[in-house]
């Protein structure tokens, strides 16, 4: 049991875990901003009711396509979003300088 605590110390595991937890909850909060805040204002600019609905379509009968631009946008928004968080809580938590050196 001890070697296994020490693995779990040296590979800092317990920090992997809670960074995942955490991570879990900063994808729901950001997912709550997008669909609550972000998705209707640009909805709004669009001039439509919602936009991950919004498509184009391409040719007609049976060769028709098509290509949800909304849906893709409003995941391009999140992944935007996401690492604006990561990005600023890592600067703010100043957390570049927590890891320790390897020997």
């Amino acid at each position: 049991m001890k070697g296994f605590m020490d693995f779990i110390r040296e590979q800092g595991v317990a920090g992997l875990a809670i960074g995942f937890i955490i991570g879990g909850a900063v994808s729901s909060l950001v997912e709550g901003l997008s669909a609550g805040i972000i998705d209707p204002l640009i909805s709004w600019a669009f001039q439509t009711k919602n936009l991950t609905q919004q498509y184009a379509t391409l040719g007609s009968g049976d060769h028709t396509a098509i290509l949800s631009w909304g849906a893709v946008l409003t995941l391009v928004i999140n992944l935007i979003v996401v690492a604006a968080v990561v990005y600023f809580g890592f600067k703010a938590l100043k957390l570049g300088k927590a890891d320790k050196k390897k020997k």
